[in-house]
């Protein structure tokens, strides 16, 4: 006997589920860097209120101005991390818009300093004078919160990130490097680490963090419907570069100001192509 079902057909429930799997991830996201974070507002708080101490205890104007100083600089500080918690948590837009890259990963790293000072882990910034890529603000800020806190667990005992920014050699697509100096992946797991619920993670790791196998699946999802591409090179025992491609706004550099500059990047290799869209 036939009939008809009532309910969106298979290919609307597919993009549901994503679109609810998406959330969940960012509520994750979200709920990990609360409790960093707090931890860090906690810190600036006590430095305004033992530096409004010592400036009540100092008449002298001297004393109380650099007291002035260091509760204003503290209090951009709790600022940034606030603005930067609640950008990730609200929805900037839904579609795509011109977006300064270089300041997006300042907000990030400013939400994931504590947890790699914690870690011993240095983050080196390369960032070139670029053009506005068309993006979603607060979805690239996940693919790049997910692809630094994976680079970050890659280097259990502490080691270096690297974030590079600059033009791919065509000069039309904006790249974006995320670089760790950690385990890296094995050749045989390469191909599939952009595939759902596979994960290399064998459960949570110091942290209390493990993983779910969607991370990476999702930025793969995230870029594509940027028109972009991602790409991963990697070797063992080297570390780990994920490259990400993106479109360039069509804006007109003023006359006297520095010219975007191609990107030159050393990756990894595995003898294998790489892995990703390309």
């Amino acid at each position: 006997m036939s009939g008809t079902t009532d309910g969106p057909a298979l290919p609307e429930q597919i993009e549901i589920l994503k679109q609810q799997l998406a959330q969940a991830q960012k509520l994750t996201a979200l709920g990990e860097l609360v409790s960093t974070t707090t931890h860090e507002f906690n810190n600036v708080l006590m430095t305004i209120i033992n530096y409004a101490k010592i400036g009540m205890r100092h008449k002298d104007q001297t004393s109380r101005d650099k007291c002035f100083d260091k509760i204003l600089n503290a209090a951009n500080r709790a600022a940034k991390i606030t603005n930067g918690i609640l950008g990730l948590a609200r929805n900037r837009s839904a579609g795509q818009e011109p977006t300064d890259l270089a300041q997006l990963v300042d907000d990030t790293m400013i939400l994931l300093e504590r947890e790699m000072n914690k870690y011993r882990i240095a983050v080196e910034k390369r960032l070139q004078p670029v053009p506005l890529a068309v993006v979603n603000g607060n979805q690239l800020q996940q693919v790049l919160l997910n692809l630094l806190i994976n680079a970050r667990q890659a280097m259990p005992s502490g080691g270096r990130i690297v974030i590079k920014l600059g033009l791919d050699a065509e000069g039309d697509m904006i790249e974006l490097v995320v670089r760790d100096y950690g385990c890296g992946i094995p050749a045989d797991k390469l191909p599939h680490i952009f595939e759902p619920f596979y994960t290399t993670k064998k459960g949570p790791d110091a942290s209390g963090k493990g993983g779910t196998g969607l991370g990476l699946a999702m930025c793969k999802d995230i870029i594509e419907a940027h028109h972009g591409r991602i790409r991963v090179d990697s070797t063992v025992g080297k570390g780990t570069a994920f490259t990400l491609k993106l479109p360039a706004a069509k804006v007109v550099v003023p006359p006297g100001a520095p010219s975007p500059t191609p990107i030159s990047w050393p990756q990894p290799t595995t003898g294998q192509p790489p892995v990703g869209t390309s």
